[in-house]
């Protein structure tokens, strides 16, 4: 699974704070980054958790 952030995000920080092992802020640009080119299968429910969860839409997984 790879996730990508879309210029959508408006940097609310949500992902972050439910699942920091995956997804970081960057103070720089206001938004959220991903760490990982392919996401470790340990942390998929919960990034497909912060899809869902995200105000904005801003995050794309591709399977």
């Amino acid at each position: 699974m790879k996730v990508k952030i879309t210029s959508q995000c408006m940097g609310d920080r949500n992902c972050n704070k439910l699942c920091p092992e995956v997804f970081e802020y960057d103070e720089d640009q206001l938004l959220s980054i991903v760490k990982f080119d392919e996401i470790p299968e340990k942390y998929e429910d919960v990034v497909r958790q912060a899809m869902r969860e995200c105000g904005a839409d801003a995050i794309e997984i591709i399977e």
